[in-house]
């Protein structure tokens, strides 16, 4: 009996002693043929270091042997030694029968590191020495996919697909390829790929994207019921509430969407969209105050987002509590830059409230974003005129009058304001 196969024993018998003893006599004595074999079989066994230094062994003996050099590699990278398993795979050369692995290794490499467009560059190069070789087309593919450049990678999943290659490393090509027509927005292409999947045979990505496809393609209760599997399968998934939620208010179920949306903010209470689906559904059910009490809540776990913060000053607007519209906005003025609409927002209650020098202020500040609308325009008009700056007008009503040339109103107002 070999020592290779003496160590082998050892191993079965739990004799590590006996083990590292029959190692060693084995690196001496036996043939190669038997190291190759024994590094094969201590490494599937978990002794890495073991296996790569038989391997390095066998490479001073054979240095022309580029396959020792792939696997050593695959060691160092499982160690996550990847500079030394670079330069492994850089020393096989083109004309080795090798240098496709070395250039897949290597793109697997670049890409764990971040540098995608060697990546690429790495297995372009392997698709021009193998066309057709299925391993460099899903490579390809999947370095694509990873980037979010689903529409390079649709060809090439097609290319698999049509050969007959449905699943590589455990990976469904339809799933795949379903998911990038999705993403790429082909939505009727995509769920005659995702349908093929069983919902059982999902993951809870491949759910939300088949859910998120039916949704935009306005089969509310087929994304109703995708949706609900994936909650099912993981409640957890947060971003399935608002779609679930929107699903339900297609399909006229205002009080389902609601809950949706509460259970969904239980869920993960950072989430801004739920917070304003959840106001959005409750003013239009009528209830004012059940809107100001979400977008208060969505306020206080997101006090930065300008979106809350919009939506909640228009409803403090709509509902005339008008303090709370300054207690609100002027203090995030202070800190943040504000756009335009804010301004106004706080001209309006500054001037119900009659505080009119304020008011007077968050207009002129409001108006650079508002010089081509009417509306606005017309307010601070009336405003001015209100606070004795009949003036002032003058330029703003010639502005109006261009905008509005069939309000007889403003017009009359204008021609006399000329003749004074």
């Amino acid at each position: 009996m070999s020592y290779s196969e003496q160590a082998l024993d050892a191993l079965q018998n739990n004799d590590l002693e006996g083990y590292q003893k029959n190692l060693k006599l084995a690196s001496e004595n036996d043939e190669s043929e038997l190291l190759f074999s024994l590094a094969e079989e201590i490494y599937s066994l978990g002794f890495a270091d073991d296996a790569l230094q038989l391997y390095r062994q066998l490479l001073k003996q054979y240095p022309d042997e580029d396959q020792l050099r792939t696997y050593i590699a695959d060691i160092l990278i499982a160690k996550d030694e990847t500079d030394d398993a670079l330069d492994y795979l850089h020393q096989i050369q083109p004309d080795s029968d090798f240098y496709l692995n070395s250039l897949l290794g290597q793109a697997d490499l670049y890409q764990t590191q971040g540098l995608t467009v060697v990546s690429e560059q790495k297995l372009k190069e392997a698709s021009r020495i193998a066309p057709d070789e299925p391993v460099v087309k899903f490579a390809l593919a999947e370095l694509y996919f990873s980037e979010g450049k689903y529409a390079e990678s649709i060809p090439l999943y097609l290319d698999l697909i049509k050969s007959g290659q449905l699943n590589i490393s455990n990976v469904n090509i339809v799933e795949r390829i379903g998911v990038a027509y999705a993403n790429v927005g082909n939505f009727e292409n995509a769920i005659g790929y995702l349908e093929q999947i069983q919902p059982g045979e999902m993951s809870p990505d491949v759910q939300f994207e088949t859910g998120f496809t039916y949704f935009q393609l306005g089969d509310f209760k087929k994304s109703i019921a995708m949706f609900e599997t994936l909650r099912d399968t993981d409640p957890q998934y947060s971003s399935l509430y608002p779609l679930l939620g929107q699903s339900f208010e297609a399909d006229h179920q205002p009080e389902a969407a609601l809950r949706v949306y509460q259970e969904g903010i239980g869920v993960d209470e950072y989430n801004v969209t739920l917070y304003l689906l959840t106001a959005k559904l409750a003013e239009q059910q009528g209830d004012a105050a059940l809107a100001i009490d979400y977008l208060q809540r969505g306020h206080e776990s997101n006090p930065d987002n300008l979106a809350v913060i919009t939506q909640l000053a228009a409803a403090y607007l709509r509902n005339k509590q008008n303090q709370a519209v300054v207690d609100l906005l002027t203090p995030y003025r202070q800190d943040h830059e504000t756009d335009g609409q804010l301004e106004w927002d706080l001209a309006v209650a500054n001037a119900r409230l009659e505080n009119w020098d304020v008011a007077a202020s968050d207009y002129e500040q409001a108006y650079p974003s508002f010089t081509d609308d009417p509306e606005f325009l017309k307010e601070y008009i009336l405003f001015l005129r209100e606070t004795g700056s009949v003036q002032a007008t003058l330029p703003l009503l010639r502005q109006y009058v261009k905008l509005a040339p069939n309000d007889d109103e403003m017009i009359y107002m204008l021609e006399d304001l000329e003749e004074q």
